[in-house]
């Protein structure tokens, strides 16, 4: 199989990636990228692309699977119309032209809780992506909601923190909906699930994922 990816150079998408690299399944994995990536592999065809103008780099979209790994925080990005570029835009974008170019399955990672009429606004961008997704009828879709994600070496202080929070929380029974996922335990579900897919929208919730 062809396999297309983009967001491989956040947590997710490195763990995604190898796994995706060593899986015999996959001849050739092309990841999109903003800048030159750090690894190199003899299936591994990196893409340097501008986010902002998809439309020069569809023609790159053909293959068999897609992974949309793709998204930052709102810290990072300054403001939530920056996130909301990021998060949706650049999705979206990417699902459009892989659909119009034939591929088949798409894989979206998205969040715990995500909902289009949310009150908050993290939760609505992630559940108005996903149903502008399911809309563009893909043979088959699916869909990850993971909940506060373990990354491996994290130095950021309050996600570290908030890991850690909910992990007490978590044994003395709240909050189990939000229990943390490691990055490569997450990855490892996807690779499965993807060789195993059926046609249809399958969303797969904290519990599934676990």
């Amino acid at each position: 199989m062809k396999g297309l990816i983009i967001g491989a150079t956040g947590a997710t998408g490195k763990d995604l990636l190898a796994k995706l690299l060593e899986d015999e399944a996959f001849s050739e994995i092309h990841s999109f990228v903003r800048k030159p990536m750090s690894i190199s592999h003899p299936k591994l065809h990196a893409h340097v692309v501008n986010f902002e103008t998809p439309e020069a780099w569809a023609d790159l979209l053909h293959g068999d699977v897609a992974f949309s790994c793709l998204g930052t925080t709102l810290a990072v990005a300054g403001s939530k119309d920056a996130q909301w570029r990021v998060d949706y835009d650049y999705q979206y974008a990417f699902a459009e032209h892989c659909k119009n170019n034939g591929v088949s399955t798409f894989v979206l990672v998205s969040a715990a809780g995500a909902k289009a009429q949310s009150k908050l606004f993290y939760n609505r961008m992630k559940g108005q992506l996903e149903d502008a997704v399911k809309a563009l009828g893909f043979p088959s879709l699916l869909i990850f909601q993971p909940s506060v994600l373990i990354r491996s070496n994290s130095d950021r202080g309050a996600e570290n923190f908030s890991v850690k929070a909910i992990h007490f929380l978590n044994k003395i029974g709240l909050f189990k909906r939000y229990r943390p996922m490691p990055t490569a335990v997450l990855a490892e579900r996807i690779r499965k699930e993807v060789a195993t897919a059926n046609k249809g929208i399958h969303t797969f919730t904290l519990d599934k994922i676990f």
